[in-house]
C-alpha cells in the first residue's frame, strides 16, 4: 500500500511540545489560531505564537491549568499555594497583571486583582489546546494584553462516553508544626460527553483535597464545568459554557509574612459565556459574544480564630458583550468589532466602585505577493476612568523558502489598574487612586525554521513599558503603596526547538528545548528602594522535555530552570510514566524529584519532592 506523506510540520513549528501521530500513515489537519476576527493557520502566523496541544497536556506531570503552563517557555507561573491553588501568570518579564487570559476568545479579567485570574473550573481533559501569543496584543484582544495573551480553547467532542479518574500523592513528610500527620493530596473527577452530528455537550466535576505540604497550606477545591455546542445549520453555530469553582486554602505567608502564618482564604468564581458564529454570505461572517464573571474573595488574616479582625471580603462582577465580524475582499480580508465591559466591586477594604470600558477594533490583512503576508490594525479604547486611548500594531512575514520564514511585528497595548491598585486600604498595603494606566510599545523580529523532524524558532524583542505599576516602600516599617514607578525597558531573546526520532512505527522520541533571556533596565525618579514584583522577574529560563513513546506506554522527563533578577536560581525536574490498556490508563508522577528548595513569591517555599499515583477510565 502506498504511503501517504503529509505536511504536519507546520503544526510542530509553533507547538511547545511536538506530539503528532505517525505522519507516514496518518493525515492531520493544521492548527488554526483563533484571534476573534481572523482565523489563521499556524503556518501563516506572523507573531510569536505557539501551541500546547491536548496530546502535550496528556503527557505532562500536572493535573491543573497552572501546572501545565509552568512548562511553557517564556511563561512565568509564580505559585503561592500548592498544585495550582493560587498562582500568578506573566509572559516575558511582565507583571502578573499584564497578561490577559481568554477562554475560547472571551476575556477572563479579574478587576479586583489578577491573583484570581487563573481561578478557572477547567479540567485539563476539556482543553483542546492553549494558544500563547507573546507581546502586546491590544489590536487583537483589547485591554490588559500588555505583554501577551493566553487563549484556552476547549474541545468539541466527536464521540460520546464517560470519564472517571482518581489520584493520591504525598511527599511522605510530617506536619511537625501542626498535628504531626503526613502530608497528602487526593482527588477524584467524573465527566460525561455527548457527541452528535449537530450538537455536542460536556460536563465535568472534580474534588481535590490536601492537608498541604507545610504548616497551614491545606486546600479543598471543588469544580464543575459545562459546555455545549449546537450547529443549527452549515452557516450558524452556537457555543455556550458555564462553570463554578470553590477553592479554600491555608494562606501561610501569602501576603504579609510572618504575621499571617495562620491566614486562610476562600475564593469562589462563577462564569458563563455564550457566543455564536454566523455566515451571512460566503464572504461575510459575524461572531457575537456575551460573558459574565462573578468572584468572591474572603481573606482571613487570623484564620478562623477571630473573624472580626483582619478579614477582607471582596465581591466583584463583570459583564461583557462583544461583536466581531470579518469580510473577505478580492485583495485580503477586513476584520472589525466592538466590545463593552462593565466592572464593579463591593469590598470591605476597597469600597464600592464601578467602571465601564468600550473598545473598537479594526484590522486588515493581505498578501501583496505569494510569500509576503501583512496584518495591520488598531484598537480604540474608552474607559470611564481613563478616557480615550488608541493602540495600533502591524505584523508581517516573508517566506524565503518553504521551510524558512522571517517574521516581524510592532505592537502597542495598555493595562488599566485593578481596583486593588487604586483603592485598597489595609494596615500593610495602601492603594493609589491617582495611578495612570500602563502602556507598552514592543518591536520584534525573528525566524521560523521547519524541516521534517526538526523545527527551530528564534525571536528578539525590545519592549518599553511606561507608567509601570508596582508596590513600593522605602522602609520595612511603612506600608506598601501602589505607584507608577517609572519606565521599564526590556531586551529579550526567545529560542525554541523540537526534534523527533522515529525508531519504528510504534516507537518515538521527542526532544523539546526552550530558552528565554531578559535584560531589563528600570528608570525611576522615585526614592523607594523596596519593590514587591519588579525584582522577582525572570532573567534566564530554560524549559526542556524529553518523552519516549512505545505503543501505549509514555515516559516523560521535564526540566525547568529559572534565574530571577534577585534570589537564587533553581532547577526543577519532574517525571511521568503512563500506561494505557484499552480504555484504562494508570500513571505515576514524580515532581521536583531532586528535592530542590525554591521560592517563586516572597518567602514561600514551594513543595519538596512529591509522588502521585493515579488511574483514569475514558470511553470517548
Amino acid at each position: 500500500m502506498k504511503k501517504i506523506y503529509i505536511a504536519v510540520l507546520t503544526v510542530i513549528c509553533t507547538n511547545f511540545y511536538a506530539q503528532t501521530k505517525r505522519d507516514s500513515i496518518t493525515e492531520m489537519d493544521e492548527v488554526i489560531i483563533n484571534e476573534n476576527r481572523f482565523s489563521t493557520p499556524i503556518s501563516k502566523q506572523n507573531r510569536n505564537v505557539y501551541v500546547i496541544s491536548s496530546a502535550d497536556i496528556k503527557k505532562l506531570p500536572g493535573r491543573t491549568l497552572q501546572e501545565v503552563l509552568q512548562y511553557a517557555n517564556g511563561v512565568d507561573i509564580r505559585q503561592r499555594g500548592p498544585f495550582g491553588s493560587q498562582a500568578d501568570i506573566s509572559v516575558d518579564g511582565g507583571s502578573f497583571e499584564q497578561t490577559v487570559v481568554l477562554l475560547n476568545g472571551a476575556k477572563v479579567i479579574d478587576s479586583q486583582t489578577a491573583h484570581n485570574m487563573l481561578n478557572l473550573p477547567l479540567p485539563v481533559e476539556v482543553i483542546e489546546r492553549i494558544e500563547i501569543l507573546r507581546g502586546p496584543a491590544a489590536r487583537t484582544f483589547g485591554i490588559n494584553s500588555l505583554t501577551g495573551a493566553i487563549n484556552i480553547i476547549t474541545k468539541k467532542p466527536t464521540d460520546s462516553g464517560i470519564l472517571v479518574s482518581t489520584y493520591a500523592g504525598s511527599n511522605f513528610e510530617k506536619n511537625t508544626e501542626g498535628n504531626g500527620d503526613t502530608f497528602y493530596g487526593t482527588g477524584v473527577q467524573a465527566g460525561a460527553v455527548l457527541g452528535k452530528e449537530k450538537q455536542q455537550h460536556s460536563i465535568f466535576a472534580s474534588h481535590d483535597k490536601s492537608n498541604g505540604y507545610r504548616y497551614n497550606t491545606a486546600f479543598e477545591n471543588n469544580k464543575i464545568f459545562y459546555q455545549g455546542n449546537v450547529q443549527l445549520n452549515d452557516s450558524n453555530e452556537i457555543l455556550g459554557s458555564a462553570g463554578y469553582i470553590n477553592n479554600g486554602f491555608g494562606a501561610n505567608a501569602f501576603y504579609a509574612a510572618p504575621g499571617d502564618k495562620n491566614s486562610t482564604e476562600r475564593v469562589q468564581t462563577t462564569f458563563a459565556n455564550l457566543q455564536s458564529r454566523h455566515s451571512i454570505t460566503d464572504s461575510w461572517k459575524i461572531m457575537p459574544r456575551v460573558s459574565y464573571r462573578y468572584n468572591y474573595d474572603d481573606y482571613r488574616y487570623l484564620g478562623n480564630s477571630n473573624l472580626n479582625v483582619g478579614r477582607s471580603q471582596h465581591y466583584t462582577n463583570s459583564i461583557a458583550a462583544e461583536l466581531n465580524s470579518t469580510v473577505k475582499l478580492s485583495k485580503g480580508e477586513i476584520g472589525f468589532g466592538a466590545e463593552f465591559r462593565n466592572e464593579d466591586i463591593h469590598s470591605s477594604n476597597i469600597g464600592d466602585h464601578d467602571r465601564e470600558n468600550v473598545g473598537l477594533y479594526a484590522e486588515y490583512r493581505t498578501s501583496f505577493f505569494e510569500r509576503l503576508n501583512i496584518n495591520l490594525g488598531t484598537y480604540l479604547n474608552y474607559n470611564s476612568d481613563y478616557k480615550w486611548q488608541i493602540y495600533p500594531g502591524i505584523d508581517a512575514s516573508y517566506e524565503i523558502t518553504d521551510s524558512f520564514k522571517i517574521i516581524g511585528n510592532v505592537g502597542t497595548s495598555q493595562r488599566i489598574p485593578s481596583f486593588t491598585d487604586l483603592y485598597l486600604k489595609q494596615t500593610g498595603n495602601i492603594g493609589n487612586a491617582n495611578l495612570d494606566s500602563e502602556n507598552a510599545f514592543q518591536s520584534e523580529i525573528g525566524f521560523k525554521y521547519n524541516k521534517k523532524t526538526f523545527t527551530f524558532n528564534a525571536n528578539y524583542f525590545y519592549r518599553k513599558i511606561t507608567n509601570y505599576i508596582d508596590w513600593m516602600r522605602n522602609l520595612t516599617t511603612v506600608p506598601w503603596q501602589s505607584q507608577n514607578t517609572g519606565d521599564l525597558s526590556t531586551n529579550g531573546i526567545n529560542l525554541r526547538g523540537t526534534y523527533r526520532i522515529d525508531f519504528s512505527r510504534d516507537s518515538r522520541l521527542n526532544i523539546n528545548l526552550g530558552y528565554s533571556y531578559l535584560d531589563s533596565d528600570f528608570k525611576s525618579s522615585r526614592t523607594e528602594i523596596y519593590s514587591k514584583y519588579l525584582i522577582s522577574s525572570l532573567k534566564h529560563q530554560v524549559t526542556n522535555t524529553i518523552d519516549y513513546q512505545y505503543r501505549d506506554l509514555s515516559i516523560l522527563f521535564a526540566t525547568r530552570f529559572n534565574e530571577r533578577i534577585t534570589g537564587p536560581s533553581y532547577w526543577i525536574n519532574d517525571f511521568r510514566v503512563s500506561q494505557s490498556i484499552k480504555k484504562f490508563t494508570i500513571f505515576l508522577d514524580a515532581q521536583n524529584i531532586f528535592n530542590a528548595t525554591y521560592y517563586e513569591v516572597g518567602v514561600i517555599p514551594l513543595p519538596s519532592r512529591w509522588f502521585s499515583l493515579g488511574a483514569k477510565f475514558v470511553t470517548f
